[in-house]
């Protein structure tokens, strides 16, 4: 069964300035179309989910963390060790990010740029054959191992297994601030941010500077939430997993 978002919860969700400060733009913003490819509008009016189904999610999202801790130790190691080798500086790049209701966290992933060339803020996007990246770090990207650590993020409670991609605040799309491109941008904040997503296994990843694929990105995110549940959390993981055996679609 489906609720539109209280308005004090939209208001916890984004800060006043980003959410425009008024009533009728929320209000507006609930009921604004969602205008896919190949897919009817849906209305952008988000679901409630149960106590239940929200404690089952947490709970696949422990289990998945624990598990591809144990089971990719051994890579965990060899990726140290190469990413140690072949540049100076720590194994690990943390960055902020935002995380459930705009809360900023440190997300972490392994290192695959010069730390002196490096972008902390990662408001500048990473390019093809972009000069900042090691060897060993386009192997990482391209793989999308470099993502592996975030399974420490989603352990301690900051992201969850499936979800909207965690941003950078202040991240720029189609050549401006993405909440000013798409004024209902912080409702993708209304759940925990994922490793991975249904905008990334449908085909959106890397560069947002083309402003139309980055609002059908976001229009992807808000369709995820709209729709969530346990199956389809399980089917993106599926295919995840098969894009990235079969296809190697890092970015």
């Amino acid at each position: 069964m489906n609720f539109s978002i209280p308005m004090d919860q939209l208001r916890r969700s984004g800060d006043a300035a980003a959410l425009g400060g008024s009533d009728s733009l929320l209000q507006r913003l609930q009921t604004r179309p969602i205008q896919h490819r190949s897919q009817q509008p849906v209305s952008r009016v988000m679901p409630e989910p149960s106590n239940a189904m929200i404690a089952a999610k947490r709970a696949i999202d422990i289990a998945g963390a624990l598990f591809g801790l144990i089971a990719f130790a051994p890579l965990f190691i060899g990726i140290a060790i190469a990413i140690k080798a072949t540049s100076p500086g720590p194994v690990f790049f943390r960055q902020k990010r935002y995380g459930y209701r705009n809360r900023r966290f440190w997300i972490f992933k392994f290192r695959t740029m010069y730390t002196d060339r490096g972008d902390a803020r990662g408001v500048q996007q990473t390019v093809g054959n972009d000069p900042r990246v090691t060897r060993i770090g386009r192997i990482l990207r391209k793989s999308s191992l470099d993502e592996l650590p975030q399974l420490i993020n989603v352990l301690k409670g900051d992201m969850s297994l499936v979800g909207p991609r965690p941003h950078v605040p202040g991240m720029l799309a189609g050549g401006m601030l993405y909440e000013q491109l798409t004024p209902y941008y912080f409702q993708r904040h209304i759940v925990r941010p994922g490793v991975t997503g249904l905008a990334q296994v449908s085909g959106f990843r890397g560069e947002t500077t083309v402003a139309l694929s980055a609002i059908e990105r976001l229009d992807y995110d808000l369709r995820y939430i709209a729709t969530w549940s346990l199956w389809l959390d399980i089917k993106i993981i599926v295919r995840t997993v098969f894009r990235e055996i079969t296809r190697g679609s890092g970015g």
